[in-house]
């Protein structure tokens, strides 16, 4: 694509307004230059001359033939409609490659081209540039509204304005170039579509030295935000009756969609074909989608003149939008019924004396066709004798025969008419009148009316709300020959009477017997009679025709009308059609349909169709009930209505997963709980209903452990639990619903073991009853000999361990004592010649449990003497049973935990003392008295770790790995 180069058409410049008029990929761009950071303001001067500027480079181009920057350039863009303000359209610094230095050098070398190395030095983004670089929109059109430009950098962005692609474009040209990606909605194309809407800029790049004149076009893409919506509410076809099977009819009016494209009308469909029409769409060259309404089945006006239903638009947008309107099919007439007469003879009788345009008899056939094609005309058979014709006019139109001529005395006494009902291409319908005549030899009664009721051309209308004894029309009876009596009485059934009208004689009152009503008979034709004594009569027949008034009020076919429909619907989803009837006639039997008050906002109900939706999507666990109530109201004066209930049950969906009342659930369960205890109850709800909110529980580890009955939610453990084995459990549990699919959720549960005193001390030292201790007599009072050192699995006051003393023997045996907290046994007495020998010491050893304290014993034997000289007889000695009374005394002890006071045992006393009685003699004695004391003095120094009281439920403790060296009993 070949930029213009505003005139300038010199050598050289050709080949670099090629490379730069092609509009870039995003790929193929070249650093941009930074022009976002140029200093100083923005001249104003450079505005107001910028004409004369322009002026200025027409005059001069012709002679500039090295400006190597007088270049026309132009750049494609494209983005979708409707995007924010500040969004990046494009940097015009980046797409015009204005390079920094590095990159222009490298460019010009790779084009070869003098003169492109003649470009200036640049740095990035303009920056260096002197004087500056700045870009401007040449005018402010219709394209400035939509897009800023910041002057310094070159960037395009969105402006506050947004972009309406249907609004911009008013012939409603195309999309756009595709439906590429890019940053937010906006790509740059290599080539624009010829079916783009295009916005146009005109961009300078200044000043004069790096001109140039650059024409941008902003390609708008469609997106769907228009709904199709056809040009009328109500569309109405016509189609004949005989319309064979497959008969195509146009759908005038389409719907309309300002949207291109797939976003544009895709298809159409009916809400309700009646099982006779189905719809297709054609598609002309134009992409235009016309409606056509297929007959799929026979159609009979007769049976039924009209379908209504919905014809629904869709556009190919994600998601669809839609439009609907009303279609009215109309059944139109053909000639497709004759005419027919009810009867196939009539007989009346005629007196000789009747006066000409007397009415002899009324035929009347039914043809149940419309308009012309229900045309009837009557006309005589041509076998009616010509004498026949004369006497008896007949009405072509109405049907009605009449005296045409005064009947004279050779008249003939029966006539034969046999009358043709003539329809279109119809073959007639023949009935036959038997007119008898009657000679009159004397004149017979005669009967006046004079109407009270409004008549017309002989026949009396009455309102249906007329009350009973309404008059009709008085009737005067005269006599020609007065001299016979005449009676009068009606014939005909109505509910009517005719009565004497006292004080006057020959007089009658026809009245109303009982109430009128418009929809069980419109017309009554009665008869009122007078006959005399002679037997002659006269008949004066009256038609009476009953209006209608609005009296009754429109009629549901179902007054509880009850639906369902699942949760979570489409909008604007169809629920019913309501049908109410009313038999009043005309507009006064017209029905139209209102939602009570009690009716939620969101349910919808067409006043003329009854069809009755929901607009909003439905949720169970809302509100599963819906009742309310609706109106049909008919057009009467004043108006009557008629109310329906409608309940709709809001159907489950697997919608909701279980969820557990606590997401994390702890118990508490003393040990040594029996197998298939109760742990506790695992609440879990599911706000579904049915299958879909049975909610299963099962446990995801630890499952040889724990069970849990589904039933009840209760967690059970199979085996009982011990926590000097494990203290506490943490399980996983998850509950699933029977939904299809079926939806979950998972709970953690932490047990923990509460202890209690199962276990008694555990005597570690000293190791066995056996066992003794060598203990000088040169022991000073307060010093400790050994201890006694135990150890407790139980936590927390189960394993405060205190110590006692129970049964003692010996020669002192009160000559040692046992701290009940540490243990440690010391010499209370300094030891004399006669407290020598083997002393027995039964230690017990009991812990604070509750509510049973545990306890064990152990023997402590310590031999007093210089030296071991027989240990066969210590031996002997220890091996016997001993005689030991047994102390009740308990030892009270504090239980806070506290550390050992130990006192380091110094060894000097006893060495001074040994050197004084004996420093030349018992040497040994002292060398071994120094190994004993230096023993001692090692031990005592170890700071003793002290056992916790308080052993939280989540610890672990090893009692067999406490840190605690028991002390080492010889067996000398």
């Amino acid at each position: 694509m070949t930029a213009v180069s505003l005139g300038m058409n010199c050598p050289g410049n050709e080949r670099r307004s090629r490379t730069l008029g092609v509009s870039w990929l995003p790929g193929n761009r070249q650093q941009p230059l930074d022009m976002g950071h140029l200093y100083g303001p923005r001249s104003s001067t450079s505005r107001r001359n910028l004409p004369h500027l322009l002026l200025f480079f027409l005059f001069v181009g012709p002679f500039n033939c090295f400006a190597s920057y007088s270049r026309a350039t132009e750049l494609f863009y494209s983005l979708n409609e409707g995007l924010p303000a500040g969004v990046l359209i494009g940097s015009l610094a980046e797409d015009l490659q204005l390079l920094p230095q590095a990159a222009s050098a490298e460019t010009a070398a790779a084009a070869g081209s003098e003169e492109d190395q003649q470009l200036p030095q640049h740095h990035h983004h303009g920056e260096g540039w002197d004087p500056p670089l700045s870009f401007s929109l040449a005018s402010q059109g219709l394209g400035g509204q939509y897009v800023t430009l910041d002057n310094r950098s070159g960037e395009l962005h969105t402006s506050t304005q947004e972009i309406d692609r249907e609004a911009l474009c008013l012939d409603g040209g195309g999309g756009g170039g595709g439906g590429g990606g890019g940053r937010n909605g906006i790509s740059i194309s290599s080539s624009p579509s010829s079916e783009s809407c295009f916005l146009l800029l005109d961009v300078l790049v200044l000043p004069q030295e790096y001109f140039r004149f650059v024409k941008v076009k902003i390609a708008i893409r469609d997106i769907n935000d228009n709904a199709p919506q056809f040009p009328v509410a109500q569309i109405t076809v016509s189609v004949p009756e005989n319309a064979p099977v497959n008969t195509r009819l146009a759908i005038e009016h389409p719907a309309l969609d300002p949207d291109v494209g797939i976003n544009g009308v895709q298809t159409y469909r009916l809400l309700d074909y009646h099982g006779v029409f189905t719809l297709d769409v054609e598609e002309n060259e134009n992409g235009e989608r016309t409606p056509y309404l297929i007959v799929m089945g026979a159609l009979d006006r007769e049976t039924q003149d009209q379908y209504v239903t919905i014809i629904i638009a869709e556009d190919g947008g994600s998601p669809p939008l839609m439009g609907s309107a009303t279609l009215t099919i109309g059944i139109s007439d053909i000639n497709d019924n004759c005419p027919l007469f009810t009867d196939s003879q009539i007989n009346v009788t005629v007196y000789g004396n009747a006066t000409v345009g007397t009415p002899v008899a009324v035929v009347q056939a039914v043809d149940r066709d419309l308009g012309a094609n229900a045309q009837i005309t009557y006309s005589y058979s041509q076998k009616v004798p010509e004498v026949s014709k004369d006497l008896f006019h007949l009405d072509e139109a109405t049907g009605v025969i009449k005296l045409f001529k005064k009947i004279g005395g050779n008249v003939l006494r029966l006539h034969k008419l046999t009358v043709l009902a003539n329809g279109p291409g119809c073959i007639p319908a023949v009935i036959t009148v038997l007119v008898t005549i009657i000679k009159v030899v004397f004149r017979p009664p005669e009967i006046v009316p004079r109407y009270i009721a409004n008549e017309i051309e002989g026949v009396v209308y009455l309102k249906e709300l007329e009350p009973i004894n309404t008059p009709v029309a008085f009737f005067t009876i005269r006599d020609p020959e007065d001299k016979y009596k005449v009676n009068c009485y009606l014939d005909g059934d109505g509910p009517f009477r005719l009565s004497p009208y006292q004080p006057y004689n020959n007089e009658y009152l026809l009245e109303t017997a009982k109430s009128l009503d418009y929809e069980t008979q419109q017309l009554y034709e009665i008869t009122v009679v007078a006959w005399n004594s002679e037997g002659f009569h006269v008949k004066k027949m009256i038609k009476i025709q009953i209006l209608d008034d609005n009296d009754n009020a429109p009629v549901f076919t179902q007054p509880l009308i009850e639906l369902s429909i699942e949760e979570n619907n489409a909008p604007n989803a169809f629920l019913t059609k309501l049908h109410a009837t009313d038999a009043d006639s005309g507009e006064r039997g017209q029905v139209s349909y209102f939602l009570g008050s009690d009716a939620p906002s969101y349910f919808l109900l067409d006043k003329i169709t009854g069809i009755l939706t929901v607009s909003t999507q439905l949720d169970r666990e809302e509100k599963e009930k819906y009742r309310y109530t609706v109106k049909a109201i008919d057009s009467g004066i004043p108006p009557r209505e008629s109310i329906a209930t409608v309940v709709i049950t809001v159907l489950d969906k697997n919608d909701n997963s279980p969820r557990f009342i606590n997401k994390d659930f702890s118990f508490f369960v003393p040990e040594n709980f029996p197998g298939f205890g109760e742990i506790g109850v695992i609440s879990v709800t599911d706000a579904d209903a049915g299958r879909n909110g049975w909610v299963a529980l099962s446990v995801m580890n630890q499952s040889d452990i724990f069970v849990i009955d589904t039933g009840k939610g209760m967690l059970r453990a199979k085996v009982s639990l011990d926590r000097e084995q494990q203290s506490s459990y943490i399980l996983w549990v998850e509950a699933v619903d029977g939904g299809e699919p079926a939806l979950s959720s998972t709970a953690k549960i932490t047990i923990l073991l509460l202890d209690i005193n199962d276990n008694p001390p555990l005597v570690l030292f000293p190791q066995s009853n056996m066992s003794y201790l060598l203990v000088l007599p040169s022991t000073l009072p307060g010093s400790p000999v050994t201890e006694v050192y135990a150890v407790d699995k139980d936590t927390g006051m189960n394993a405060v361990i205190a110590y006692s003393i129970i049964g003692r023997r010996g020669p002192r045996p009160e000559s040692f004592r046992i701290d009940p907290k540490t243990g440690n046994i010391t010499l209370e007495e300094s030891l004399m010649q006669n407290d020598y020998g083997l002393y027995r010491l039964l230690v017990k050893v009991s812990d604070h449990g509750y509510p049973e304290p545990l306890h064990s014993t152990v023997m402590v034997n310590l031999f007093v003497n210089d030296t071991v000289s027989n240990e066969s007889y210590i031996e002997s000695l220890l091996r016997k049973e001993p005689d030991i009374s047994i102390e009740e005394k308990e030892p009270q002890i504090s239980i806070e935990p506290t550390h050992r006071k130990v006192e380091s045992a110094s060894c000097v006393p006893t060495l001074v003392a040994l050197s004084v009685i004996s420093l030349g003699s018992i040497t040994l004695v002292t060398g071994m008295g120094i190994y004993i004391c230096l023993r001692k003095g090692k031990k005592h120094h170890r700071e003793n770790d002290n056992l916790e009281v308080q052993i939280p439920l989540k610890g672990k403790l090893d009692l067999h790995m406490i840190e605690r060296k028991p002390m080492e009993i010889s067996n000398i």
